[in-house]
């Protein structure tokens, strides 16, 4: 990990922060959180923009921060580039000089050039000599891009960072998708650290090999997206991720290898892998959407079959291909969330007041420490 950025950040005000990450060479590390959560606080800490009260930053072999050590390298001494949410771009100058602009510490002809070559890179050659105010919102975010990749990387000579603030904000649903696909190809060819800012999870979770979950700047998970919005490490990311389906239950008195039985809804559930919990112990547990398998009426199911909960459809909404639907359990009473193609929904008369019977799948359902009162 020598090589990438490495970053520990503390203060009590304005913003409080108490946050952790870091960033291999040709990874990227999605910082995740509510509105507030000390995201973008935390990015300009990186960029030199903001000094936090303590911490220590390095970048490969170059060390930006270290308030122990009285080192405060200002932002035109660190290899990194930024995009901004509103892209920050300078309304009278072409976009060839824009980029250029990060370029500030190269003789003028090599400047322009490598300027022109960066514009190349993101698509859009040919567009050089337009102002902001001629380009669409998507080609000034590529202008916005190509600057920050021009001061970050320049002339390769030092270790760099490539920082996003949520970048794809201001532009359409079309446009955000081109943009997210261009910085997955562009990531593969650019070995340097990059941390995105976004509060989209469906975002952090297409682009990101890791993804740091913030709230009131204290790091609370850190992991590949997958695992720390399907297996939180406790009820406080289960709520940020938006994972609905949490519970209370009891460890069963049973075991058996790589199995723990849980007691919940008035039922026995099998539950794959995770802990080892006592048995008796009081749990929360957790089971995201895609682990709740509906029981198509056009197939043969056993009543008797491992975590198969039945009740009664309280909610359906559909939303183009798929129907949202909330199935109130029995005896349990407990409320469970899960999606399905709406096609089948219709097929299978999913309804408001229909008789449905799900399976929860043993691998996807996640026990945590157990907390009191549970919204």
């Amino acid at each position: 990990m020598a090589e990438g950025l490495s970053v520990a950040l503390r203060q009590r005000a304005p913003i409080p922060l108490d946050c952790q990450l870091s960033c291999a060479p040709g990874e990227l590390i999605a910082l995740v959180g509510p509105s507030g959560s000390g995201k973008t606080t935390a990015l300009r800490c990186i960029a030199g923009l903001v000094r936090p009260q303590q911490g220590r930053i390095s970048c490969g072999a170059d060390t930006w921060l270290d308030t122990g050590a009285g080192i405060m390298r200002p932002p035109q001494l660190r290899r990194v580039g930024i995009v901004f949410q509103s892209y920050s771009l300078l309304p009278h100058l072409s976009a060839l000089d824009n980029v250029a602009l990060a370029l500030w510490q190269l003789p003028s002809k090599e400047r322009s050039k490598m300027a022109q070559e960066w514009l190349a890179r993101t698509h859009l050659h040919g567009l050089e000599q337009r102002r902001p105010g001629e380009l669409s919102g998507g080609q000034q975010q590529r202008v916005a891009l190509a600057r920050a990749l021009a001061r970050a990387i320049g002339d390769g000579s030092s270790a760099a960072a490539l920082l996003l603030d949520e970048p794809f904000s201001a532009v359409d649903q079309v446009t955000r998708r081109k943009l997210q696909q261009e910085l997955a190809r562009l990531r593969r060819e650019l070995a340097i650290p990059i941390v995105l800012v976004t509060h989209d999870l469906d975002e952090a979770r297409m682009l990101a090999d890791r993804m740091v979950l913030l709230h009131h700047g204290v790091s609370l998970q850190a992991g590949p997206p997958e695992v720390v919005m399907t297996r939180p490490a406790n009820a406080a990311v289960a709520r940020l991720v938006g994972l609905s389906n949490l519970f209370e239950g009891v460890v069963g008195q049973e075991c058996a290898h790589a199995t723990t039985f849980l007691e919940a809804f008035g039922l026995r559930l099998e539950v794959k892998g995770g802990q080892n919990w006592a048995p008796g112990t009081k749990v929360l547990w957790a089971v995201p959407p895609e682990g709740v398998h509906l029981n198509r009426r056009s197939h043969a199911v056993s009543r008797e079959g491992v975590n198969q909960v039945l009740g009664r459809i309280e909610d359906c909404v559909v939303l183009g291909p798929f129907t949202h639907v909330t199935l109130r359990s029995a005896p349990g009473g407990a409320r469970l969330a899960f999606s399905l193609p709406s096609h089948i929904a219709r097929q299978d008369r999913i309804v408001p007041g229909a008789e449905a019977l799900v399976t929860l799948l043993p691998q996807a359902i996640h026990l945590m420490p157990w907390e009191a009162q549970v919204s």
